[in-house]
């Protein structure tokens, strides 16, 4: 059984930084892509930013250049840093990892619960 838990979010005034964590334990024998999604108030899940097996990154237009994805594989941990955080950046942010099973090398889809990130003006 794997477990992914998000932390790191809160409440931040615009202009401000936070850093989303993103950790998975358990049955792991490798964490292939890793994707960050936000929820805003009302509006569908969107994908925020990706980061491969191998590190290579992809973003939203909307991020590009104020948010960064990166992944400590000893730790299975992938991070987001967020800076010059706007108010439209507010929402539940959920990571999904790829995770590759020990006993039978499949790949299977795994989510957290998500973290709330608000950004006041």
């Amino acid at each position: 059984q794997v477990q992914v838990v998000e932390s790191g979010g809160g409440l931040v005034q615009a202009g401000g930084s936070l850093r989303l964590s993103c950790a998975a334990s358990g049955s792991i024998s490798s964490i292939n892509n890793v994707a960050w999604y936000r929820q805003p108030p009302g509006k569908q899940r969107e994908l925020v930013a990706t980061i491969t097996g191998g590190g290579t990154t992809n973003y939203a237009d909307s991020v590009k250049g104020r948010f960064a994805i990166s992944r400590d594989n000893a730790k299975n941990t992938v991070f987001l840093q967020m800076n010059s955080l706007k108010p439209e950046d507010t929402g539940v942010y959920y990571c999904n990892a790829h995770v590759q099973e020990p006993r039978n090398s499949l790949v299977f889809s795994y989510w957290g619960q998500g973290t709330q990130v608000t950004v006041s003006s």
